[in-house]
């Protein structure tokens, strides 16, 4: 597979994601009557130089930052995807990848707090929430991207092993 191809079809997992992502979301609120973030909105305007206070409500600044999170993240789990770290345990350290994008951005621009300074059912749901995005990026990418021609032989288990 050609790179170009690659990144299209990891932007297209990260994209898929983030819908994933926000119908849960929006789910999650109706029950908890949490009201929309708009810390992505925020934190591009940050990143953009500008002061994000004016953009405390911006949809389209939360819309493209939300969506373009996800489209490059979804890129680096296409790299995975190829490279062989793929399935559940794949998309497992993808959700670290999200979190720690989110946290590195948010906090480098002045805008968040750092997440254990959250009440603990904000902390649930954002991992929760991302967790879903990195489970249903992977799963798309690991169907869009063919993995590596030449699979490792699995390991035998330690006490067979010759040391």
């Amino acid at each position: 597979m050609n790179r170009m191809d690659l990144v299209v079809r990891g932007a297209i997992a990260g994209v898929a994601g983030v819908a994933v992502m926000t119908i849960g979301e929006k789910v999650e609120q109706r029950f908890t009557h949490r009201p929309d973030s708009y810390m992505p909105a925020k934190t591009l305007a940050a990143l953009l130089g500008r002061e994000p206070k004016p953009y405390v409500h911006h949809r389209g600044f939360n819309w493209a930052m939300h969506y373009g999170q996800g489209m490059a993240l979804g890129i680096v789990r296409g790299l995975m995807a190829e490279r062989g770290i793929r399935g559940p345990v794949g998309s497992y350290i993808f959700t670290s990848i999200r979190l720690l994008n989110d946290q590195t951005l948010e906090n480098a621009t002045g805008v968040g707090s750092l997440p254990w300074t959250w009440p603990v059912d904000e902390q649930v749901i954002d991992i929760a929430h991302k967790s879903i995005y990195a489970f249903a990026t992977g799963f798309i990418a690991d169907r869009l991207i063919p993995g590596p021609r030449e699979t490792p032989r699995p390991m035998r288990p330690w006490t067979t092993r010759r040391t």
